[in-house]
């Protein structure tokens, strides 16, 4: 066992982490989908099916202009962008169609899309955090709740009446006051536990002195989206839950991200979202704002030049750059949007967007390949701009901050307080399939590989 942040942790996290008891069988199906989405269009179309798996890609390249077109111009451009983007994927679900050669097309996208998943989840590891310890009830617990949160969620959920019945200390958040403040305060009075029923911007101001002073937090999602929860493995729909930490809780130690000398416990966003959500319209009206303002950020004579450097590796002509304390599974997750797999890597992660010009638009087709996604992990990220400085939204709190702006990570930082019984402990993996390492598992070989930490 190694310590880090005054904590032990075991070897299994300092390793690989082992893979889940049923991880051979859903390698095996994965690799079986996998070769089911190559044979059935072979034997609908034969050879042909090359073909059209390439008019399928040309398809999905100029549906990728239309959309940057849409969002980078104005006038006719952006309405051919439309067009573009919407006539392109008809025009070959026609071609397709027309050739008898659709259904094939639709089972052989069904066989890739279940291979894909089924490889992350034999690949993925089972829940990974920080050593767990029984934590003692507080004495003195401390909780800030903002009432105009996930609108209303206080007091929706008589959040503020359940946490005095548990013995808390509650503080309403009014308009104007200093949240830092007013935990740096409730600490000086004696507080043993911070708490806080709002949103992330709200909980990792507070975090920030929990850390400072070594006690623990505790998460209540009465916010409107809640991703650090989500991560945690809180219930989201009833808050209140939460306080279940205060009597039967374990403590978790996660790390704390920082950009320049403000914290996050999600994210940190540069370039063009979050100049967009600086606009005053843009809470009212947030597609309007988006398509007025993007095409001056992205094309226009003032759009700012932006670039990275992630421990040793420099990324030049951003258009957007997302820093997360400890790397997303996935870029986009519908079903579990803003999920982590651990939240003590002691790491950053890294998604960067450049895209200038129709044809790097095109060239997305080609994944990573292309250069116009990245994505990454660092110990720490400095993002520099042609301009003094730079907007950033930090877990959705945007502010201006000097260029260039240093993110990095404080491993361990944060004790957080979680009830012993959450429903979201599991995280699925949401890497690219690593199908060399699928069929090993598949066959049989990847248990010894991953026990030897290879």
């Amino acid at each position: 066992m190694r310590r880090q942040g005054g904590h032990e942790r075991t070897s299994g996290e300092a390793g690989v982490a082992a893979v889940r008891e049923n991880s051979p069988g859903r390698a095996r199906l994965a690799v079986l989908a996998l070769l089911g989405s190559i044979l059935v269009p072979l034997v609908a179309a034969g050879l042909r099916s090359v073909l059209w798996v390439l008019v399928g890609i040309a398809g999905v390249a100029v549906a990728a202009v239309g959309v940057w077109w849409t969002l980078a111009h104005t006038g006719a451009l952006r309405a051919l962008g439309v067009a573009v983007a919407l006539l392109a994927p008809v025009a070959v679900l026609v071609l397709y169609a027309t050739s008898g050669i659709l259904w094939a097309a639709c089972v052989s996208l069904a066989l890739w899309a279940l291979a894909v998943a089924t490889a992350r989840s034999a690949l993925a590891p089972g829940p990974v955090t920080s050593e767990q310890t029984v934590a003692e009830a507080p004495r003195h617990p401390w909780v800030l709740m903002n009432p105009r949160s996930g609108g209303g969620k206080v007091d929706r959920f008589d959040l503020v009446g359940k946490a005095r019945a548990a013995g808390c200390r509650v503080v309403l958040l009014d308009a104007g006051r200093d949240v830092s403040e007013l935990a740096r305060q409730a600490v000086v009075e004696g507080a043993d536990l911070l708490a806080v029923a709002g949103g992330d911007g709200t909980q990792a101001l507070v975090a920030e002195v929990a850390a400072a002073h070594d006690l623990p937090f505790v998460v209540i999602p009465a916010g409107t989206r809640n991703h650090f929860a989500l991560d945690l493995g809180l219930d989201r729909e009833d808050p209140a839950k939460a306080l279940e930490a205060l009597t039967d809780g374990v403590e978790l130690r996660i790390d704390l991200g920082y950009a320049a000398d403000r914290v996050f416990v999600n994210n940190a966003s540069f370039g063009t979202y979050a100049s967009v959500v600086t606009d005053p319209a843009y809470r009212d009206a947030k597609a309007r704002t988006t398509l007025r303002t993007l095409p001056g950020f992205l094309t226009g004579k003032g759009a700012p030049r932006m670039w990275m450097r992630a421990d040793r590796r420099r990324v030049d002509g951003l258009q957007a750059l997302l820093v997360s304390n400890n790397p997303y599974g996935r870029a986009v997750d519908a079903a579990r949007p803003g999920r982590r797999e651990r939240l003590d890597s002691g790491l950053l992660g890294v998604v960067c967007v450049r895209v200038g010009n129709t044809a790097q638009a095109a060239r997305l087709v080609r994944g990573p390949r292309s250069g116009g996604f990245v994505r990454l992990s660092a110990g720490e990220v400095v993002v520099e701009a042609d301009t003094d400085t730079l907007p950033v939204g930090i877990d959705g709190e945007h502010v201006v901050v000097p260029s260039p702006v240093v993110c990095r990570s404080a491993p361990g930082a944060l004790r957080v307080r979680v009830p012993h019984r959450r429903p979201h402990t599991s995280r699925v993996s949401g890497g690219a399939a690593d199908w060399p390492r699928v069929a090993r598992l598949a066959l049989g070989e990847a248990g010894r590989t991953m026990s030897s930490g290879k």
